[in-house]
C-alpha cells in the first residue's frame, strides 16, 4: 500500500544517535507495522512488559537511528531498516531500545540535565566573582571549564545509560531465544560509518560522545554473546521473507526510480524485486509496468493481502477508483478491517463519486477509526461522508481529529467548537468534540508561553 505519512514532535532522548526529531514524519504500512510489532513481540514480552502497550514507530527517514522519547514506544528511522541486512539485526536494536524503557533512562534524562546544570551554574557564579575582582581573563576561563565540566558530566551520564542498555538488550534477547549474533553485526555497521565520517577513538573525540564507541560495545557484547545458550539459534526464516518484502518495499517508496531498478533489475523475478519495481514504476507513473509486477505478486500468492492492497493503490492513484474496489475489499476482509488498509478502501468508495458507495464507504471508516484513532486520513475521509449527507455537526468532528492530529491547532479548535455546537449535549460526540478542544487550547497555550 501507500506509506500514509503524519508529523509528530518531540525530542529524541536515547537512542543509537542522540539528535533533536522535532516535526518528523512517521510511516505508516499495515504490512509493516504488522512484520515490527511480530519482531518486537517476543521481546517486549522478555522485558515484562505488556505487547499491546508499546508501539514500534516507523520514522521517514534514511538516516540510521533509533530512540526512544518518553513512554512505551520504540521509533525506528527507515534508514536502519534499509542498512539492515537480517530481522535479527533489527531486532538487536529493538532490544536495546526496551532496555531504555525498563531502565526508565527518558525520566532519569532529567536528571542528568540537572547535575549538569548545577556545575554550570556555580562555574557562571565563580566567573562572575571573578569578573567583580577585575580578573576578565580568569572569569572567562572559570565559565568555559564549568561548562566543559557540566557537558563532560552529562556526557558521562548518557553513556552509562547506553552501557544499561546494552546489557538489557542482551539479557532480553537471551530470554527471547534470539541470538546476538544480529546485535554484533549491525554495530559492525555503525562502527564503519565511525571510521567513514573520521570518528576518532581517541580520548579528545570521545569526551563529547554520547554512545560508548560502537568496538567498545562490540568487545563487551561478545563476551555475553557468544556464551548465551541463544547465540547459534538460527534465524527465523518467516521473519527474514518478511523482512526482505518489507526493506524492498520501502526502497522503493523512499529512493529514486532509477535507483530502485539498478538495485531490483528485471532480471529478478523474486517477490521483493518485484514489489520495489511496482513502486518505482507507479512513481514513473508507467501504470501498465506497475500493474504487471502487481499482476505477478498475485499469481504467486491471489490471497496475499498486501499484494491486493498494492494493486488496489496502483489504480486508485491512476484514477481508476472503481477497478481498485474489489482488490481493496478483498485485502480489507482478508485482514480483518486492518484500519489503513480499510480506510484506503473507504477512499476509493468515495472516489467513485456514486452516492451508492456512501453507506459502505462510512460502515468501513468509522470501523478504521474506531481500531486506530491516529489516522488523520481516514478521519478526512469520514468528514468527507458526513458532508455529503448533510451531517455538518459530525464532518466538523471529523475535521478536528485530522487537524488535532496533524498540530492544526488554531483550526481544530474552530472545528471542534462548530461541532459541540450542532451535536446533542453530552453524547459521546458532543464529550469528545470538548475533550478536542480543551486539547486545542492547551497546546495553543502552550505556544504563546514558548514565544
Amino acid at each position: 500500500m501507500r506509506f500514509l505519512t503524519h508529523l509528530i514532535a518531540f525530542v529524541a532522548a536515547f537512542g543509537l544517535v542522540v539528535e533533536p526529531a522535532a516535526a518528523q514524519s512517521v510511516l505508516r504500512d499495515a504490512e509493516t507495522e504488522a512484520l515490527l510489532d511480530d519482531m518486537a513481540a517476543p521481546l517486549v514480552e522478555a522485558a515484562g512488559l505488556e505487547p499491546g502497550n508499546v508501539d514500534i514507530v516507523l520514522i521517514n527517514d534514511r538516516s540510521i537511528n533509533a530512540f526512544v522519547a518518553g513512554g512505551q514506544a520504540v521509533y525506528i528511522h527507515s534508514g536502519l531498516i534499509e542498512a539492515a541486512d537480517t530481522a535479527n539485526e533489527v531486532q538487536g536494536v529493538i532490544a536495546h531500545e526496551l532496555g531504555h524503557i525498563t531502565g526508565g533512562h527518558v525520566i532519569r534524562y532529567s536528571e542528568g540535565m540537572a547535575d549538569a546544570s548545577g556545575i554550570s551554574i556555580l562555574s557562571l557564579l565563580v566567573g562572575i566573582g571573578a569578573a567583580l575582582a577585575g580578573s576578565g581573563e580568569a572569569a572567562m576561563g572559570a565559565i568555559m571549564a564549568g561548562q566543559r565540566a557540566a557537558l563532560g558530566k552529562f556526557l558521562a551520564f548518557s553513556r552509562v545509560q547506553e552501557a544499561s542498555a546494552d546489557a538489557a538488550g542482551a539479557e532480553y534477547l537471551s530470554a527471547a531465544g534470539i541470538s546476538g549474533r544480529g546485535s554484533l553485526a549491525f554495530f559492525g555497521k555503525l562502527q564503519n560509518q565511525e571510521f567513514r565520517y573520521g570518528r576518532s577513538q581517541d580520548d579528545e573525540q570521545a569526551f563529547v560522545r554520547t554512545h560508548p564507541l560502537s568496538g567498545d560495545r562490540m568487545a563487551r557484547l561478545r563476551e555475553v554473546y557468544t556464551v548465551d545458550p541463544a547465540w547459534d539459534a538460527p534465524d527465523d526464516p518467516e521473519l527474514q521473507a518478511r523482512f526482505e518484502r518489507i526493506k524492498a518495499k520501502l526502497y522503493g517508496y523512499q529512493a529514486e526510480p532509477w535507483r530502485v531498478l539498478n538495485a531490483y533489475p528485471e532480471t529478478r523475478q523474486d517477490v521483493p524485486a518485484r514489489y520495489a519495481r511496482a513502486y518505482a514504476w507507479h512513481k514513473e507513473a508507467h501504470i501498465d509496468k506497475a500493474l504487471a509486477e502487481t499482476d505477478a505478486l498475485l499469481a504467486s500468492d491471489p490471497d496475499d493481502p498486501y499484494f491486493l492492497e498494492l494493486k488496489g493503490q496502483v489504480l486508485l492513484e491512476s484514477g481508476r477508483p472503481g477497478e481498485a474496489i474489489a482488490p481493496l475489499r478483498k485485502a480489507t476482509e482478508l485482514t480483518n478491517h486492518q484500519p489503513l488498509i480499510a480506510s484506503m478502501f473507504g477512499h476509493a468508495l468515495l472516489a467513485t463519486e456514486d452516492s451508492a458507495n456512501h453507506p459502505e464507504a462510512e460502515r468501513v471508516l468509522r470501523a478504521a477509526v474506531a481500531r486506530d484513532r491516529y489516522n488523520p486520513f481516514a478521519w478526512y475521509q469520514l468528514g468527507v461522508v458526513y458532508a455529503a449527507r448533510g451531517d455538518m455537526p459530525r464532518a466538523r468532528l471529523a475535521s478536528a481529529e485530522q487537524q488535532v492530529m496533524s498540530r492544526q491547532y488554531p483550526l481544530a479548535l474552530r472545528s471542534a467548537q462548530a461541532a459541540a455546537a450542532g451535536l446533542p449535549e453530552g453524547s459521546p460526540d458532543w464529550l469528545r468534540a470538548q475533550d478536542i478542544e480543551l486539547q486545542a487550547r492547551g497546546e495553543l497555550e502552550r505556544m504563546r508561553e514558548r514565544r
